[in-house]
């Protein structure tokens, strides 16, 4: 049998094989010509921006923060300075599962929900590999805990910084205030460049007001790290401008004497130098103490501060609004004498109370059994009469009393360098209308003559109007920044009241002053034994709770916090004013036996103590 045989096509699978050659050798020339090309692209077409990502892997822009500026009293003594202490922080890039990194550290330090919630501020606003941070002042327990534990903690790094300290603690709370943490809504009203880094800002007081000078300006160096973010090297740094130290004209020994005057009172002390408007002192108590707010307060800790029925919190100086009661009467006095209303030697007959014609309601003075048959301007500021000042103020009407109050800066802010002022309030018939929608009577009147009514004033507005009277209508704002830098601060000095007052009445208001204090009858002699200096005052009880017409005050059958307001205003030397103070007592009730002797203490503390007369 015989088998087929095929024969192979030579030429048919030459040409198979060239056409797959051709087709392979196409293939890898395509893929060759692509790779080429993504070489050239990454190389040289996109060369700049692939370099500069490459950069940022390894190197980094930080923000150096400036060192804060120092505050100062008028004599050199260190109100608030920055002192070492050490962070908690957390670079997220490094951290892993941050959600588990910041349980993580609940478990081993304590940590409020007000740290949690700043971290996670600060977190959205930080830059790549930058650290944030969670908590401040770091305890050594808490450090050492850290370190135990910081193979479980990547990206977690303990660093440390100067953070800010008040040596006085409750001395100067109000006044100077504190730093914390920078919430979202400062952070849209300031610099973004020049707080990078900066995670604290000014929040009351002197730190408040004066932040951008304080504060300084942010500087930066750009870093070389490796793949854990550590700094390997500084490629280049531009060092940060420091805050400016300031100066203030407050005095630690004064501020120390007017706060331990005050006690265990709630209440106010203001001292300025009349002849420049300085603030020499400025108390609100109770006080906390600053240094609290540093690095986060305890959401408990606030609480209690911010719910105490004490106010600690409250600045009774600048936000305080107490009714004047007679301390207003000198201001008034005047402005019988101005306006030809009354003279020195008129006299009035004080039965001990006083009836507005057409009208059966009765006016009690202080002293029941009223003051005398012949009653005058001096006697009536020695002893408070207050039907004197019923009939004067009925007499001024309320439109002259107002317009002569402005003069004097009442119902205004002072216009003092710190946060938060109010205006205190000295009405008029269109402030009663508009915000009462009420008339204005003529009883109304009769109050505001004896700083009772809708009259309010601060204890800083008290202590700038008590300085018009002792420098006879020059007027200064009151300041508290002396120095900058070293550099002295020009002072504030205001147009002299807008009213040409005779030296003749500043003379019999003044004088009547004087003996409230020096005189056989004045309210406040008993402050005048032993005094090495003659000073002039008045006092005064502001009344808060209305009494039957012909029932007594009676402070037992009152609960504390109703009672009377004790007030005193006062200055010294007599022929050469150097200091103004204005005190207010909270429920202190008298204002001769417990006011009075406060503003005594702080006078000499100020007069007689050479370390005070710089």
């Amino acid at each position: 049998m015989f088998h087929k045989l095929t024969l192979k096509n030579a030429l048919a699978e030459k040409r198979h094989f060239s056409a797959r050659i051709v087709l392979v050798s196409l293939i890898v020339l395509g893929l060759s010509s692509l790779l080429v090309w993504r070489y050239f692209s990454l190389q040289i077409i996109a060369h700049d921006t692939y370099r500069t990502k490459s950069d940022q892997n390894r190197t980094h822009l930080q923000a150096i923060t400036p060192k804060r500026g120092l505050i100062f009293d008028r004599n050199g003594v260190l109100l608030a300075e920055n002192i070492p202490s050490y962070r908690l922080t957390i670079v997220k890039e490094q951290a892993g599962d941050l959600a588990q990194t910041l349980a993580l550290l609940s478990e081993l330090i304590p940590l409020q929900d007000n740290h949690l919630q700043a971290f996670q501020h600060y977190a959205n606003r930080s830059r790549p590999f930058e650290p944030v941070p969670l908590k401040l002042k770091l305890s050594e327990e808490e450090i050492a805990i850290i370190a135990v534990n910081r193979h479980r903690l990547p990206g977690v790094d303990i660093d440390a910084e100067l953070v800010r300290h008040y040596p006085h603690g409750t001395l100067f709370a109000h006044a100077i205030g504190y730093v914390g943490h920078i919430n979202e809504t400062e952070l849209q009203q300031l610099d973004p460049v020049n707080y990078r880094g900066t995670h604290v800002m000014g929040k009351i007081g002197i730190e408040k007001y004066y932040e951008d000078l304080l504060h300084g300006k942010v500087g930066y160096q750009n870093v070389e790290t490796n793949a854990r973010g550590r700094i390997l090297t500084t490629l280049e740094q531009q060092d940060p401008q420091p805050g400016a130290d300031i100066s203030l004209h407050l005095d630690v020994h004064l501020q120390n004497a007017a706060f331990q005057a005050l006690g265990d009172y709630r209440g106010a002390i203001v001292a300025l130098d009349p002849n420049t408007g300085s603030v020499l002192a400025a108390v609100s108590k109770p006080s906390f103490d600053s240094n609290q707010f540093i690095g986060g307060i305890s959401n408990a800790h606030y609480d209690t501060l911010r719910d105490s029925p004490d106010l600690p919190l409250f600045d009774r100086v600048l936000q305080g609004q107490y009714p004047p009661a007679s301390t207003i009467k000198p201001i008034f006095g005047l402005a019988g004498l101005h306006y030809g209303t009354i003279t020195a030697s008129d006299t009035i007959n004080d039965p001990g109370w006083y009836q507005l014609p057409n009208s059966t309601h009765i006016y009690r003075d202080w002293k029941r059994t009223g003051h005398g048959h012949r009653v005058n301007l001096r006697q009536a500021i020695v002893e408070s009469c207050d039907v004197y000042y019923y009939d004067l103020a009925y007499r001024l009407g309320i439109d002259r009393l107002h317009t002569f109050a402005s003069y004097f800066g009442l119902g205004e802010p002072t216009g003092i360098d710190n946060t938060y002022e109010r205006r205190g309030l000295m009405p008029s018939k269109t402030w009663k209308r508009q915000v009462r929608q009420q008339a204005w009577f003529s009883g109304d009147t009769v109050n505001i003559g004896i700083g009772q009514g809708y009259l309010l004033v601060t204890p800083l507005q008290l202590a700038t109007t008590t300085a018009t009277i002792a420098s006879r209508g020059k007027r200064f704002q009151p300041r508290l920044l002396k120095t900058v830098d070293g550099e002295e601060q020009p002072l504030a000095p205001l147009p002299a009241i807008d009213v040409d007052v005779s030296s003749a009445h500043w003379d019999a208001v003044i004088n009547g002053m004087r003996d409230v204090v020096h005189g056989r009858h004045g309210t406040a002699r008993s402050i005048s034994r032993g005094i090495q200096y003659q000073m002039a005052g008045k006092t005064g009880i502001a009344q808060l709770v209305g009494i039957e017409q012909d029932a007594t005050y009676d402070a037992k059958a009152i609960a504390l916090r109703q009672r009377d307001h004790a007030l005193f205003i006062g200055f010294a030397p007599l022929q050469d004013p150097q200091i103004v103070v204005a005190v207010i007592v909270e429920n202190g009730e008298y204002g001769s036996t417990v006011a009075a002797p406060m503003a005594r203490q702080v006078i000499d503390a100020y007069l007689l103590t050479d370390e005070n007369k710089t």
